[in-house]
């Protein structure tokens, strides 16, 4: 299984309708042109933009190749888990009209949920260049957390410097299971940090994940995720009605599937 190509429309590579407004995708991708990108709005319900943004931003991943699926050669996540499955947000960065896209949801994000957020935290190393684009655009003081302490130097956890007991939305690339995005939260508190909850652009939405930032009480706002990439990929043709079932029978316990 591999992904296939996507279609081509009257309307541009990828391109579909939602409520009668055409959400022209990314064309001239060699070229880095992502043009015709609707514009980000505030959403109810955790996803910026609702139902449109979350679609639009998931063909931009499809289109861009950020989903990989490899069921013969599954991917190893940290966790251990293995998975036919992967996202890579940070290809997001390599398209500027799509990095703006992007960019400008988190912000939305951030404005919509923790207006009172006094600085910004990327998790290393996937949304360190996100959320400083993050900060910068809001004009806030920005760290980044390590995965673990470096073992030479000044031996920081925590990169950067913030106002002492600030007030942090923390920002992410994608949930898995949650652990290494927990433990930059774990960081920050230690640090002495008030972290108000954390925006992401992608989560798996695995129950795990749920219950571990339930219990971290921490609050979660996504900008798309799973279930929405798999529709729109099955949508457009990019991926069969053989890789939907591969998919699901993943999903049905993808901490035992294929160990």
């Amino acid at each position: 299984m591999t992904p296939r190509p996507l279609p081509t429309s009257p309307q541009g590579r990828g391109s579909s309708q939602e409520g009668g407004s055409s959400l022209k995708c990314i064309r001239n991708i060699n070229n880095n042109n992502i043009p015709n990108l609707p514009p980000v709005g505030p959403s109810p319900c955790g996803g910026v933009g609702g139902g449109l943004n979350m679609k639009t931003l998931a063909e931009q991943l499809l289109e861009v190749k950020a989903i990989k699926l490899q069921p013969n050669d599954p991917f190893t996540w940290a966790s251990g888990w293995k998975s036919p499955f992967y996202c890579d947000n940070r290809k997001t960065l390599s398209f500027p009209g799509l990095r703006t896209f992007v960019k400008d949801a988190l912000v939305e994000a951030v404005k919509e949920n923790f207006p009172e957020a006094q600085g910004v935290a990327g998790v290393a190393t996937g949304a360190i260049a996100q959320g400083a684009l993050v900060a910068d655009v809001m004009e806030l003081p920005f760290c980044y957390v390590r995965s673990k302490a470096k073992d030479h130097g000044m031996q920081n956890l925590i990169e950067g410097e913030l106002p002492a007991g600030a007030k942090v939305v923390v920002i992410e690339d994608l949930i898995s299971t949650g652990g290494s995005s927990l433990k930059a939260v774990e960081a920050l508190r230690a640090a002495g940090f008030e972290v108000l909850g954390m925006v992401a652009s992608y989560t798996y939405g695995f129950p795990v994940a749920e219950e571990a930032f339930k219990n971290a009480d921490v609050k979660l706002v996504t900008l798309t995720n799973y279930e929405k990439v798999v529709k729109v990929a099955a949508e457009i043709g990019y991926i069969s009605t053989d890789d939907i079932e591969l998919l699901n029978e993943w999903r049905k316990s993808p901490s035992t599937w294929k160990q």
